[in-house]
């Protein structure tokens, strides 16, 4: 099977060869301060992220302020709280985009967001941004997947609900741009035993794309064990502190814990390797104490080698031990001593029968 495509986001390549993209997901952790966004921003770069990333949209862009049927969460995390409510609260400003982006460039940090309608996409091509993602819920938005196709830049769906049709028809919809599938499962937070990682080499496999995953559980096992399913593209919620609260503070990482999991991402994506049979270089010394034939009590010349005086054993300079039926019963071409191993040139030539 070919390898996926991959693709390049702010001059970074992105895909099969190339280590895990880690992307900090600021959301609604900043808590309606700029001052904590930009120490967001700082504190990504710090721990080891590759990019950050914003949600871009307001409560009336994404919602209408509305208590009827629907409106009202119930159960979760945000339980009692109308979605108009919820997203006045966890919405990052539109005009703090500029002073973020501007300092994510600053630190060489790679900054892009989730728009949520045309005018969300349009603020962030003045801006500049280099990348755009889709989020789950919006999957099924196909206007709004062509419209940031639209642009040529480099699209990232996030596939949380969706079915395998829904994903096509998000796959088809986005045209011919560079394309990444991440993974997800849309819980706040989500149990491990349904995050079906196993889907990850199966969405590469199904539409030839780069795939990763947008994680919500607690802690870091499953973004690392995601990428030894093959994702390269990890999305991970970042907070400064969950103490301090915030929409999402839930489910995210705090700095030392995003760092532990970059850390932990990176050696898993280079234990990978490839696949090989053979000695590497950190074991090219334990050829030599791999199992031989061994002299184990002293020998006399013709005398017959038997199971009482040669054994397989360490270290390995004799014979391999799958010679011993061989040697068994053949006579000593010389006298040998305990501890020799043993050679070819060490046994007298055969009898040939007349």
């Amino acid at each position: 099977m070919s390898q996926p495509a991959a693709l390049e986001i702010a001059g970074r390549p992105i895909g099969p060869g190339h280590p895990p993209y880690l992307i900090a997901e600021l959301s609604g952790n900043h808590n309606g301060d700029l001052s904590r966004a930009l120490a967001l921003v700082e504190a990504a770069k710090e721990a080891g992220a590759d990019a950050v990333k914003l949600q871009t949209y307001t409560a009336d862009t994404i919602t209408i302020d509305h208590d009827g049927p629907g409106f009202r969460l119930e159960g979760g995390l945000w339980a009692g709280r109308t979605l108009h409510d919820l997203y006045r609260e966890a919405h990052t400003p539109w005009d703090w985009h500029a002073p973020l982006f501007a300092r994510a460039r600053e630190l060489g940090l790679a900054i892009f967001s989730s728009p949520f309608d045309e005018t969300a996409v349009a603020l962030l091509e003045e801006l500049d941004a280099p990348a755009f993602k889709i989020a789950s819920f919006e999957l099924i938005d196909l206007p709004l997947i062509r419209r940031a196709a639209r642009s040529g830049r480099p699209l990232i769906l996030s596939t949380g609900l969706a079915t395998l049709g829904e994903i096509a028809e998000g796959v088809e919809a986005a045209g011919d741009v560079p394309l990444a599938l991440l993974h997800c499962v849309s819980g706040y937070p989500t149990p491990p035993e349904e995050c079906n990682l196993r889907t990850i080499p199966h969405l590469a496999e199904a539409f030839g794309v780069t795939t990763g995953l947008s994680d919500h559980t607690h802690g870091v096992a499953v973004p690392v064990a995601a990428v030894a399913q093959g994702a390269t593209i990890i999305e991970k919620h970042f907070t400064l502190s969950r103490a301090d609260g915030g929409v999402d503070s839930a489910f995210s990482l705090e700095p030392a814990e995003f760092k532990a999991m970059a850390e932990a991402a990176r050696t898993a994506w280079a234990a990978l390797g490839r696949v090989h049979y053979g000695v590497e270089p950190s074991e090219a010394g334990g050829r030599s104490y791999r199992r031989s034939l061994y002299v184990t009590a002293d020998i006399a010349a013709g005398e017959p080698l038997t199971v009482g005086n040669v054994r397989s054993i360490r270290p390995g300079f004799g014979l391999e031990p799958k010679h011993l039926p061989a040697v068994l019963g053949r006579r000593a071409a010389r006298p040998l001593r305990r501890g020799e191993p043993l050679r070819w040139d060490m046994l007298a030539p055969e009898e040939t029968g007349r």
